[in-house]
C-alpha cells in the first residue's frame, strides 16, 4: 500500500507542479504583454463551466468549445485555435486528474503502463501522421466505434443491471499487453485532433473492467499530453489570449460540480452515457471526415 500511496502522490505532485507553471506562463504573458486574457471573462466562465463539465464526463472538451467559440465570435484568428483548445484546458484537465486518480480506484499497473503508451504515442504521432489522410482515418474510427457500441448495446439488452465488472479496477496478461498497444494507437491518433475519451471508456467496458477506470487513465493521459502541447504553442505565438482567464476558471469550476455528480453515477447509467459520448463522438468523426473534401 505505501508504494502505490507514494507513487499517486508522486504524480499528484507533478501536475501541481506543471500546473503551477502554466499558470506563472499566463500571467507572465499578461504582464510582460498585456494579453487581454480577463476580456469577455463572464462569457468566458459560461463556456468554460459548460464545456469541462461535459469533458469530466466524458464528452469532451474540444468539440463543443469549438461550437461555442464560432457561435459568439471569442477569438479573432481560427488559425491559433488548435493550440488554443490545448492551452485554454490544461489546467482544468489536470484537475480532472488530479480528482480521479484517486477517487477512482485503478491498479497502477494499468495506470502507468497505459498512460506511458499514450504519451510515446503522442510524441511518435507528430512526425508518423504527417502525411496520413485524416478523413479516411476519421472514417476507419467511426466504423471501429460503432461496431463497438453495437456490441455494449447488446449486452447491455442480453444482461441489464449487471455489475460484474464493478470488482474489476484493471488489465492482465494479455489484456494489458492489449491494452499498451491500444493507448499507443491511441495517443499517435491525437496528434491529428481524434479526442481519446470515447475509444478509452469503450474499450475498458468492452474489456469488462469497471468503465469508471477509463476516467484516471484517460484523464492523465490528456494531463500530461496537453500542457505539453500549450507550453510549445504559446512559444511559437499560436494562442489567442483573449478571454484566457475566464474559460480557464469557468473549466476548473466545471470540473469540480461534475466531479461530483460523477461519485452519485452508478454503472448502468455510466455504461449508457459511454454509449452517448461514442454516438456523439462518431457523428463527429462522420462531419469532420466529409468537410475535409469540401
Amino acid at each position: 500500500m505505501f508504494p502505490e500511496n507514494f507513487i499517486l502522490y508522486s504524480i499528484q505532485i507533478l501536475l501541481v507542479v506543471v500546473m503551477i507553471a502554466m499558470i506563472i506562463v499566463v500571467i507572465r504573458s499578461y504582464l510582460l504583454h498585456r494579453q487581454p486574457i480577463f476580456k469577455r471573462f463572464g462569457l468566458g466562465m459560461l463556456i468554460g463551466f459548460i464545456t469541462d463539465f461535459g469533458d469530466t464526463l466524458g464528452i469532451g472538451s474540444f468539440a463543443t468549445t469549438t461550437a461555442a467559440f464560432r457561435m459568439t465570435h471569442y477569438i479573432d484568428d481560427d488559425r491559433k485555435l488548435p493550440g488554443t483548445l490545448n492551452a485554454v484546458h490544461a489546467i482544468p484537465v489536470m484537475f480532472q486528474a488530479l480528482f480521479f486518480i484517486t477517487a477512482v480506484k485503478v491498479e497502477l499497473t494499468t495506470l502507468l503502463p497505459m498512460t506511458t503508451a499514450a504519451v510515446i504515442g503522442a510524441y511518435a504521432g507528430t512526425h508518423v501522421t504527417k502525411k496520413w489522410h485524416a478523413p479516411t482515418v476519421q472514417r476507419v474510427m467511426a466504423v471501429a466505434l460503432l461496431i463497438a457500441v453495437i456490441i455494449m448495446v447488446v449486452r447491455m439488452i442480453t444482461t441489464p443491471g449487471s455489475n460484474n465488472s464493478m470488482g474489476v479496477h484493471g488489465l492482465h496478461g494479455w489484456w494489458l499487453i492489449l491494452g499498451i498497444v491500444f493507448n499507443f494507437g491511441i495517443g499517435v491518433l491525437m496528434t491529428m485532433g481524434l479526442g481519446n475519451y470515447a475509444p478509452e471508456l469503450i474499450f475498458f467496458s468492452l474489456m469488462g473492467v469497471n468503465p469508471a477506470v477509463a476516467f484516471p487513465v484517460m484523464m492523465l493521459d490528456a494531463a500530461l499530453i496537453m500542457p505539453t502541447t500549450a507550453l510549445n504553442v504559446i512559444k511559437m505565438d499560436r494562442v489567442s489570449w483573449r478571454g484566457f482567464a475566464g474559460v480557464a476558471i469557468g473549466g476548473v469550476l466545471g470540473v469540480i460540480v461534475a466531479a461530483k455528480f460523477f461519485t452519485s453515477m452508478n454503472v448502468d447509467l455510466l455504461n449508457k452515457l459511454i454509449v452517448i459520448v461514442a454516438l456523439w463522438t462518431i457523428f463527429g468523426l462522420v462531419r469532420d471526415s466529409m468537410k475535409k473534401n469540401v
